[in-house]
């Protein structure tokens, strides 16, 4: 069962260190993704006000209007990029768990392994010097 374990455990070791220049890459294209969303929504949001800006001359009442509509465009822009910033952070914290994850998980098995052999070498040891003293008493 354990060396299933170990086999298992040495198998995804293997497979995410062939998969991680991979995950370099994904993570790259994903920043520069972001960086297109976030530059497109701003281009979306200038040309929107710019465009508000060259209509017809409006009263009082319209342009009060605008300014508000202005704000509040603003502020779904700024919201959409702390999600935009949330979703990246989330994004960049799983790409780093699934990473390391079983580089440790492997590290540990390994380990934990070289522990169970250097505690059977002890015991070993000990059942000798044992020996030795109980054939010592019996002479």
């Amino acid at each position: 069962m354990k060396f299933k374990l170990v086999q298992f455990l040495t198998v995804c070791l293997v497979t995410v260190l062939v998969l991680s220049p991979e995950l370099v890459v994904f993570s790259m294209v994903w920043e520069r993704h972001m960086e297109l969303v976030q530059t497109k929504s701003l281009a979306c949001e200038l040309n929107q006000s710019h465009t508000s800006e060259v209509g017809l001359t409006r009263t009082q009442e319209e342009k009060s209007e605008q300014d508000t509509s202005n704000v509040h465009s603003a502020t779904n822009f700024v919201e959409q990029s702390l999600t935009n910033t949330k979703q990246y952070t989330i994004f960049k914290i799983l790409q780093w768990f699934f990473l390391l994850l079983p580089i440790f998980l492997g590290t540990v098995v390994f380990l934990y392994d070289r522990y169970l052999i250097y505690r059977a070498a002890v015991f070993q040891q000990q059942v000798e010097m044992l020996e030795r003293l109980w054939q010592g008493i019996e002479q």
